[in-house]
């Protein structure tokens, strides 16, 4: 199988391009090529393969095998694939995936594509559509209690689902990998979780640490940062738009609450290219 390895801000995956042949037993194939001892390495594999709604698909699965509905920056990194491999010469490219139809704006320099804008579409609020198993018809500013510890959270999906959790605590310091299962299993999530854990620095910007349902924590997640920029904007803390600070790089998050769309901006990056058995 030939994969090129793309990453954008350090959330790394595998591509593979299915628009002629698409590949046998998906899931497995994501759990050996993510093992970062024995495989490729990485957050997953996303392969690109042909639409009959838009210009390409985008299939994901997360490092555990699992089905995802959308990454944004794996999307991003759909964008770079496509264009700079010749597959089209759009500079406005529409990707259908598990959470709808995206489209993407590339910014194209010499010849390659350098970053890439997504309309990430409108932010779900309703519990019920997140999924949240909840009483009230939203899960905003909501105390839990997890492993112990009382929360205060916002539910919102922006086509994965997200719990979003400021925080006082320097989420530097956080122990995620104690702390990050207990929200991906908690009870009232039934498709699991990603969860944020964000500082607000100023009203333009903030920094965010993430554990992704079927991943653990990954250096960014553009639906998460999508997410976390909603969550501050409509409680008033920052202003549109938002640069996400992430442990692999920045992303810039547009929302304007009266057209209700998320746009998200950040790089897309060839890693290397190869050929592996599977």
């Amino acid at each position: 199988m030939k994969f090129t390895k793309m990453q954008g801000c350090g959330n790394d995956y595998v591509y593979v391009d299915c628009t002629k042949e698409m590949i046998e037993n998906a899931s497995h194939v994501a759990i050996k090529v993510s093992d970062r001892h024995f495989g490729i390495g990485s957050d997953g594999l996303i392969l690109i393969a042909s639409s009959e709604v838009a210009d390409f698909q985008m299939i994901m699965y997360n490092a555990d095998g699992s089905r995802g509905e959308m990454c944004g920056n794996g999307i991003r990194c759909v964008g770079k694939f496509v264009y700079d491999k010749g597959l089209t010469n759009k500079k406005v490219v529409t990707v259908e995936t598990l959470a709808g139809i995206k489209t993407l704006e590339l910014n194209v320099v010499d010849g390659k594509v350098k970053s890439v804008r997504v309309d990430m579409g409108s932010p779900e609020f309703v519990a019920a559509n997140v999924p949240v198993i909840f009483d009230n018809e939203k899960m905003l500013g909501e105390t839990i209690e997890v492993a112990g510890e009382e929360y205060v959270v916002d539910c919102i999906s922006m086509g994965n689902p997200h719990c979003v959790i400021r925080m006082e605590e320097d989420v530097r310091e956080l122990d995620l990998e104690k702390i990050g299962p207990n929200f991906e299993n908690y009870k009232a999530f039934p498709n699991k979780i990603n969860t944020e854990f964000v500082n607000i620095l100023d009203e333009n910007r903030v920094r965010m640490r993430v554990w992704e349902r079927g991943s653990g924590e990954t250096l960014a997640c553009g639906t998460g940062a999508c997410a976390t920029a909603v969550s501050c904007i409509i409680n008033g803390i920052t202003k549109s738009p938002v640069d996400v600070e992430l442990l692999g790089g920045f992303l810039t998050i547009e929302y304007n609450e009266e057209d209700n769309i998320v746009y998200m901006t950040g790089p897309a990056e060839i890693v290397y290219e190869g050929e592996i058995d599977v």
